[in-house]
């Protein structure tokens, strides 16, 4: 047509040259005039990237923090003993305090005497962070999802076991620290603090009533070895009141747990106090990767008392029959390997789809666009006819 023909033209002639490089290309292209552009996805492209790093970023996370789980069961054998740790400031003078235990064996402990009594002032410990309080009835649970944390738990178990100083005392002491370990039987018991000639058959003089004051901080109460740097209900917990005739109640149920990082040794975990004191397993807790503690939940219950009964500091304790053990596993390489690729697979695939869906939907609205602003009439008619028919 016009001549194209005869001049030796044709659509091939508009490609590109043959010849040279481009006569060895096993793939060959479409023409530029075939090819329609189409919605720029850059933007998409670049979500779903961040999507996958994102993602990934996650499974790798979690892959290094490993997978925690809890069991509960019979403890296995029976503990013969067991360590109390105590760290109390009472706002009292040493002196003027008697300190016992007791446990329903009938084994009476002379803690005042096993534990350490340093002279201070309260202002030097009422003032400290982080401090909390417990309300008349109000049930303190360890939390055990606040406990789990295994890395945690190892890692505080490694640090620096001995209690802390007292700090020195400017001024006359009004307070008494009370701090130690105590061992006694593995059972119920009874650990208490009163006034001196209150509650016990004692020579001498009685204390005078006006001189009581059992307002307390309790910075450490824990069973087991002690571990200074793991947390328990009671740490961190004070007390305060302005009668005289005042009594603190705690109910502690305490629960053998055994934290581990290595799944593998949970049977000889559980065999350790059923083989005996000499059996090999018992070096595993002196380990990095286990300790066996106690956790335990609180209920505090305060309240004034008459003259004619004993006021003072009483924490009452009971052993449940079960162990708790929570253990932390890592899964292997491959397995995340294989989660990351199904991540990122499943991420362009869906994002594909839903771009493949974006497109055809806009594509059907700018067709109905497109058929709303046509007259329906061709170019050069007017109202369907031919305008030069008027003329």
């Amino acid at each position: 047509m016009n001549g194209f023909n005869d001049h030796g033209l044709d659509e091939d002639s508009f490609g590109a040259s043959k010849g040279g490089i481009a006569s060895f290309d096993a793939f060959p292209k479409t023409k530029k005039t075939y090819l329609t552009r189409g919605r720029d996805s850059s933007s998409w492209t670049a979500l779903l990237l961040l999507t996958c790093i994102y993602l990934s970023w996650s499974e790798i996370v979690r892959w290094f923090a490993g997978t925690t789980t809890q069991t509960f069961s019979v403890e296995k054998g029976v503990a013969h003993d067991m360590q109390i740790n105590i760290d109390v400031v009472v706002s009292m003078r040493c002196a003027d305090l008697h300190i016992n235990m007791q446990d329903a064996a009938g084994d009476r402990t002379l803690a005042g005497e096993m534990l350490r009594k340093d002279p201070t002032t309260w202002a030097l410990w009422g003032k400290k962070k982080n401090m909390h309080t417990l309300n008349d009835g109000d049930a303190t649970h360890p939390g055990w999802e606040e406990f789990l944390d295994v890395h945690d738990q190892l890692g505080a178990a490694r640090k620096k076991k001995k209690f802390p100083k007292t700090p020195k005392v400017h001024g006359l002491p009004d307070a008494c620290r009370i701090f130690g370990s105590l061992d006694g039987n593995k059972v119920q018991g009874d650990f208490h603090i009163t006034a001196r000639g209150h509650g016990y058959l004692e020579f001498g003089d009685h204390l005078d009533h006006t001189a009581f004051n059992f307002s307390h901080i309790i910075t450490e109460m824990s069973f087991g070895p002690y571990y200074p740097s793991l947390e328990n209900p009671l740490d961190m917990t004070i007390a305060t009141t302005d009668e005289h005739f005042y009594k603190f109640q705690y109910y502690l149920s305490i629960v053998p747990t055994i934290y581990t990082d290595d799944a593998s040794l949970l049977p000889l975990l559980e065999a350790v106090n059923t083989k005996g004191e000499a059996h090999p397993a018992k070096s595993i807790f002196h380990s990095s990767h286990a300790i066996k503690t106690n956790q335990y939940a609180v209920t505090s219950q305060s309240h004034t008392v008459p003259e004619n009964y004993v006021p003072g500091i009483f924490v009452k304790f009971d052993i449940e029959p079960i162990m708790l053990t929570v253990a932390e596993e890592w899964g292997g390489f491959f397995p995340l390997l294989i989660r990351l690729v199904n991540v990122i697979s499943g991420v362009m695939v869906a994002g594909g789809w839903l771009w493949q869906m974006f497109d055809w939907g806009m594509e059907v609205w700018g067709r109905k666009q497109r058929n709303r602003g046509t007259s329906g009439g061709v170019i050069g008619s007017f109202g369907g006819k031919d305008k030069y028919a008027y003329d």
